[in-house]
């Protein structure tokens, strides 16, 4: 059996990590049996960064290696579409997957109203006397890292702004069909989808959780993914 090494569920998602709920949804389509085994600390895994498959031969990490992995043992994760929409969810996947999730990182790790909630749901299990120290320095590597990546240099209104015209391109696809693809959900929305589910689920009322709230087109897309491969 494959096993899912991913972070833990977390605010009513079944990881805290977006790409490790797209590799969920890949596992829970491709027919291979699985299972998940939850970690906090990936430092001992290839890369340092989960989600990791475990086979029965190695350790795979990334999901996009996981994806690979999995249409080498015959997965077809975009069964129908053209040339042109497999060009076409590549550029989505991208930016998912290079932009709004850096959105999503700035949202909670360099919000101070979401950190004392990260800091509970993430850091429990460190020893309580170096507990606090570990987390801020942990906080402290991911802001610089968000420099570093360049999102958090740009104001609120202009990250607002450029958000906005990402959420424009998901919605004029999901004003045509069902799925960003077609009518059934294809390799772009377990990526898509789930940096969704992430922004509505930050455990705050922060602009950028309220702006995928009310958003119905995009929040009945996210239920609608959640409906359509569900994972326990």
């Amino acid at each position: 059996m494959l096993t899912l090494l991913t972070y833990p569920s977390a605010f009513g998602l079944f990881s805290a990590s977006p790409f490790c709920v797209k590799t969920a949804l890949m596992l829970q389509t491709s027919g291979q049996r699985w299972q998940r085994s939850d970690l906090l600390d990936p430092r001992k895994m290839p890369h340092q960064k989960l989600p990791v498959l475990r086979t029965p031969q190695r350790l795979i990490p990334d999901s996009d290696l996981i994806r690979d992995w999995l249409e080498a043992q015959g997965s077809d994760f975009d069964h129908g579409l053209s040339d042109l929409q497999k060009a076409q969810s590549r550029a989505l996947i991208r930016l998912a997957e290079e932009h709004l999730y850096f959105q999503i990182v700035q949202d909670r790790w360099a919000n101070d109203e979401v950190w004392p909630i990260l800091y509970k749901t993430f850091f429990t299990g460190i020893p309580a006397l170096i507990r606090k120290p570990v987390a801020n320095s942990i906080r402290k590597n991911v802001v610089k890292g968000l420099g570093f990546q360049g999102v958090s240099r740009f104001s609120d209104a202009e990250r607002q702004d450029r958000l906005e015209r990402d959420l424009e391109a998901i919605s004029a696809y999901l004003w045509q069909s069902t799925y960003l693809m077609g009518e059934t959900p294809t390799s772009v929305d377990m990526s898509v989808a789930p940096m969704l589910a992430a922004m509505r689920a930050t455990p705050a009322n922060t602009p950028l959780t309220q702006r995928i709230k009310q958003d119905k087109l995009l929040s009945d897309y996210i239920d609608r993914m959640e409906q359509a491969i569900p994972l326990s």
